[in-house]
């Protein structure tokens, strides 16, 4: 049976037709990528070209195919005989080199024309690789343009973080250069006042106000070996300090103990003879004009006219922090106006002086034995303070650093004026009375109990007006127990001279409750205490 018609490609066959054409647009793409998209085009159209020359199946041929003329012809069993389809080999004619040349055609067929290029086919290839190109250049672009703005924010970054850190280095240098000035002017720059002046300007305005002050004391020594004891010797001491002048005409400010030894060692009471060293090294004869131990205050007067006076300020207006400093002679005149400085640790600070208790300013500014009487200025050159060695060294005999007490100028012009106008210290409640302690000890020792035993009573006093002996041992005070003569002063002191207190003194064994009327101290029984004990 003769077999004639078209060629039908088998799916399979599509298949392959297909991936094949996906293979060459990825091709395409990554040719577009790479060489640009002129040349891709023109490799596209050689590749369709190549394609419809090579691999295209002819479905459109005509039924009647011209057969081979030469070959054998072959013929089936039943002497039926068929021309077999000729196929177009892409790869050329197959020839049989040993001499038997098979050619399969259909029967009547011509020789296959060749295929002419498809003009659509080649308009819809090269829209579809310009489409390509631009999808691909404008995603290419966006590419780009996406790296370029990365690029200029990092260099943008880049910039500002340089710039910052320009800044920050800029602001470093000058925080050094400033902490290094801050360092040179610490205690101005942070505290000192507003209206501070250079410490150079300060000192220079006050050493002409501040004088030496030396004192001789007068002592009886008696020495005693294993119960052998020698004739009583008088002997003399010198101790020297600070002073402050307070006027043109001779008036001197400093403390108490620099012209008055109350201590347990000397007992050597009132100096017998004073002077005083300017800052010109001139020596003049001093006087004393009153004192008062209690508050650690004497005035002095010098027979001279057109002295220099300090510049007294308000101690109420000095600040926890602020700067001070302290002028003074330590260790005698060799170490003349000596001048240290430091800050305030506090303005009230209670601490207790011959058992009385004393607000005073606190400074680690040094204030050594000799600087007592001495001016302690605050940052403007004004006399804030009068420095007082004997209450730094209340604290006990070890050596301390970096703690100095000064007596407020406030209270110390009250006191001043009291001892200028009076004398003493007017409207301070006394007893008149000498005391010491009873320890636990003395008590079981001598059965009696403790309390504060009196020694002497001064004659026309409180005490002695109320009827209260020698040997009484107070043990209450407005039915407020006490043992020390500290507890007793803290009660006595929150009265005033002319009102009337109960006192509970123990007598041969009895209680008895003693009214007393305190008196105003005067200049005899309050500015002189006798011995070691202060009269109350």
């Amino acid at each position: 049976m003769e077999k004639s018609g078209r060629f039908r490609a088998s799916p399979l066959f599509c298949v392959f037709s297909i991936c094949y054409h996906k293979i060459i647009t990825i091709r395409l793409i990554i040719l577009i990528s790479v060489c640009g998209t002129s040349s891709a085009v023109e490799r596209m159209v050689a590749m369709s070209d190549n394609l419809y020359d090579n691999n295209n199946y002819n479905s459109d041929v005509s039924d009647d195919v011209p057969t081979s003329t030469s070959g054998p012809e072959h013929v089936s069993d039943n002497s039926q005989s068929f021309d077999a389809p000729k196929y177009n080999n892409p790869f050329g004619n197959y020839n049989n080199n040993t001499g038997n040349s098979y050619a399969y055609t259909a029967e009547n067929s011509t020789a296959a024309p060749k295929h002419k290029k498809n003009g659509f086919l080649k308009a819809a290839a090269f829209i579809l690789c310009i489409a390509i190109a631009g999808a691909a250049g404008a995603f290419g672009y966006k590419i780009y343009k996406d790296h370029q703005d990365d690029n200029e924010l990092s260099e943008f970054t880049s910039a500002s973080q340089m710039d910052n850190k320009a800044v920050d280095d800029e602001e470093e240098e000058e925080s050094v250069s400033g902490s290094s000035d801050n360092y040179s002017l610490t205690l101005f720059d942070l505290a000192a006042r507003d209206d501070a002046k250079p410490i150079p300007d300060i000192v220079e305005d006050i050493m002409p106000s501040v004088v030496g002050v030396s004192a001789t004391f007068e002592f009886t020594q008696q020495y005693s070996f294993f119960g052998w004891s020698s004739d009583p010797t008088t002997e003399e001491m010198i101790g020297t300090g600070t002073g402050i002048i307070m006027s043109e005409d001779g008036y001197i400010v400093t403390n108490a103990h620099c012209i008055y030894d109350d201590s347990s060692t000397y007992h050597a009471g009132e100096a017998i003879e004073v002077s005083v060293l300017f800052s010109d090294e001139s020596e003049h004869e001093a006087k004393i004009i009153a004192y008062d131990v209690e508050t650690d205050i004497a005035i002095l007067k010098v027979d001279e006219t057109g002295l220099k006076p300090a510049t007294f300020g308000d101690s109420d207006e000095l600040r926890k922090g602020e700067l001070v400093i302290a002028v003074g002679n330590p260790l005698g005149f060799d170490l003349f106006g000596t001048v240290t400085s430091g800050i305030v640790s506090d303005c009230d600070r209670m601490i207790n002086i011959n058992d009385k208790k004393m607000n005073l300013i606190q400074t680690d500014a040094a204030i050594n034995s000799g600087n007592s009487g001495g001016p302690l200025l605050n940052s403007c050159g004004q006399v804030i303070g009068i420095n007082s060695a004997k209450m730094s060294s209340s604290y006990g005999s070890a050596s301390i650093e970096g703690l100095g007490f000064a007596i407020p100028i406030t209270e110390a012009k009250h006191i001043v004026d009291e001892l200028l106008n009076n004398g003493y210290v007017s409207g301070r409640p006394q007893l008149g009375i000498t005391t010491t302690e009873i320890t636990e000890t003395y008590s079981n020792y001598f059965n009696i109990p403790m309390g504060v035993y009196i020694r002497e009573v001064v004659a026309g006093g409180a005490a002695d007006l109320a009827g209260i002996q020698i040997g009484d041992v107070i043990i209450a005070v407005e039915d407020e127990p006490i043992k020390t003569t500290e507890e007793l002063n803290e009660i006595k002191n929150r009265y005033k001279a002319g009102d009337t207190i109960t006192l509970t003194i123990s007598r041969a064994g009895q209680d008895i409750d003693v009214r007393v009327t305190l008196q105003d101290a005067n200049a005899d029984n309050a500015s002189k205490p006798s011995g070691e004990h202060e009269r109350r």
